[in-house]
């Protein structure tokens, strides 16, 4: 079994490898029809065929271009209506002699629609209607009967992830674009929130006057249950932190330390991050700086926060 699943293996890599030595000015003429599309990208394909088609659909989909799966045999009783002005088709059928996409190929034609034809026989109906050739054969498939579609389908999928990121990349694709196709998802979350969705606002803010005794200054840190308050000066500017961590080692010059003004145990200059940041920014600093608070400000030079954001917001959100 072992040695089974290394040559299908090797059959598959080799056959991918092969694959990107036959990429050449058709793959660039591919990628710049589907540039200057006005509608959609419909793709279309048989069997195993489409069931990769379906994948390549869905990627270049999530990835800014707008693409949708035509199942061919529906396509033949009604689905070719799908099919609109300024679309472009990508056909794919190893053979290129699938019935179901032959029967499709005049009714593309009659529309004028583009045609990117992948399959693996040049000479066949498929390839020879396309206005781009794609060449997506193989030596062999991993299947010992050379019948069940598996080198095949796995160097058409590849050559379809490659069409998608070169797509992407053409069109400046972002982080920030990625993640508004996926709002549901662990990276949508990092994407899209930012520390003003999370952080904590107004009285919910904990910060003491520098003068404040740090036994006072401890019910500050107890009430609003984030292990931190803030130190302002009389204009309200931040200018320090006092943690736990800051009451455990203050506690170690002795208990008499609890009638000092805060102001003199305190940690300044502390980390700082703006509302308008994302939160994965935010968790991005705590981590590099192993804490687990930041202030939010408004703007760069500001000086009064507006709010606070805590590692465990950044949990309950999904961020980390």
């Amino acid at each position: 079994m072992i040695n089974t699943a290394k040559r299908v293996l090797q059959i598959e890599a080799e056959a991918v490898l092969a694959l990107a030595e036959r990429i050449n000015g058709d793959f660039e003429r591919a990628v710049e029809m589907i540039l200057s599309c006005q509608g959609r990208v419909v793709i279309t394909g048989m069997g195993k065929s489409g069931l990769i088609c379906q994948k390549i659909a869905s990627t270049m989909a999530s990835t800014g271009t707008p693409t949708l799966f035509l199942h061919p045999a529906e396509g033949i009783h009604g689905d070719l209506g799908m099919l609109m002005k300024g679309d472009v088709v990508i056909a794919v059928s190893n053979s290129g002699t699938t019935e179901e996409i032959v029967r499709i190929l005049p009714v593309i034609k009659r529309m004028g629609l583009p045609l990117i034809a992948m399959a693996g026989n040049p000479a066949s109906p498929l390839a020879r209607a396309g206005d781009v050739f794609l060449d997506i054969s193989v030596r062999e498939e991993a299947c010992p009967l050379g019948l069940a579609p598996t080198a095949s389908t796995t160097v058409t999928l590849a050559l379809g992830d490659a069409l998608a990121v070169a797509l992407l990349e053409r069109r400046g694709f972002r982080e920030e674009d990625f993640a508004l196709f996926h709002p549901g998802g662990a990276l949508g979350r990092k994407l899209l929130l930012r520390v003003e969705d999370l952080m904590h606002s107004g009285r919910d803010i904990p910060m003491v006057d520098e003068h404040t005794p740090l036994k006072v200054a401890l019910f500050e840190i107890t009430s609003k249950k984030l292990g931190i308050t803030g130190v302002r000066d009389a204009s309200g500017a931040l200018i320090g932190v006092f943690t736990d961590g800051d009451l455990r080692r203050s506690l170690e010059k002795g208990f008499e330390v609890l009638e000092s003004p805060i102001g003199k145990l305190i940690t300044r200059n502390p980390k700082r991050i703006l509302r308008s940041n994302l939160a994965a920014k935010a968790l991005q600093l705590m981590e590099t700086h192993t804490i687990t608070s930041l202030f939010v400000f408004e703007e760069d030079q500001a000086q009064i926060p507006v709010g606070i954001i805590h590692m465990h917001d950044l949990l309950k959100a999904g961020v980390v």
